[in-house]
């Protein structure tokens, strides 16, 4: 069976990689699809504050990233929060680890799933990491509406077309939850499938959250 590392990844900070991190690991628990979690964000480490079995990864120890496909030879699929700022480091981790060769014998795959949203850096970001991995990688981009629902710089930009035509990569829309909710939601640590039982949460902001997790789930 083919092994994947889909790595949750953008320079660009604030563009939604840890909320939909969180999201995309609680959709594979609700659907019991084995998987190894790994948080990256020292300073936020948002993805293991909702998910607590999630492994830690401490960036500044290069030794460390091989932590990341030793939990690929016992996962068949590993799911990567990568820190803000972090697309340098990873880049100059693959190069020097020589990544095509590491996935090409050994049945690995790589996905590169790709928040953004209305600003300009964040497609920038998306045009820096298809420039130097390529076809090496597959690509997700995610349409963060959480701030706008206009993506004009990304859709006017070359790299779309390239990620869609040259690149095979997927677009998926991350529909905006109301801002009550997600701050509800980082006051109790808990992610949507649990709010929706929650008693700290009204019965109509339940049915916003399900709602919201549907649509979510559905673009899968």
């Amino acid at each position: 069976m083919n092994k994947r590392l889909d790595m949750v990844i953008n320079g660009k900070g604030g563009v939604g990689k840890s909320f939909f991190a969180v999201n995309f690991v609680q959709f594979l628990k609700d659907k019991a699809i084995g998987h190894v979690a790994i948080d990256s964000d020292n300073e936020n480490s948002t993805l293991k504050r909702f998910h607590p079995e999630a492994r830690f990864l401490d960036l500044a120890s290069r030794r460390e990233l091989d932590s990341i496909f030793a939990a690929l030879e016992k996962s068949n699929l590993v799911v990567v929060d990568c820190r803000a700022a972090s697309t340098d480091l990873f880049l100059d981790y693959f190069a020097e680890v020589d990544l095509p060769t590491i996935l090409s014998g050994s049945g690995r795959r790589l996905t590169l799933v790709m928040p953004v949203n209305h600003e300009l850096d964040s497609v920038d970001q998306l045009q820096r990491l298809a420039e130097h991995l390529g076809k090496t990688s597959s690509y997700l981009v995610v349409r963060n509406a959480a701030h706008s629902d206009s993506f004009a710089l990304f859709d006017a930009a070359e790299i779309r077309e390239r990620l869609k035509d040259e690149l095979a990569g997927r677009e998926i829309t991350m529909p905006r939850m109301q801002d009550w909710l997600v701050e509800a939601l980082n006051r109790e640590n808990i992610t949507v499938t649990s709010a929706t039982k929650h008693p700290a949460f009204s019965l109509l902001d339940r049915q916003r959250l399900l709602t919201w997790q549907r649509r979510l789930y559905a673009e899968r």
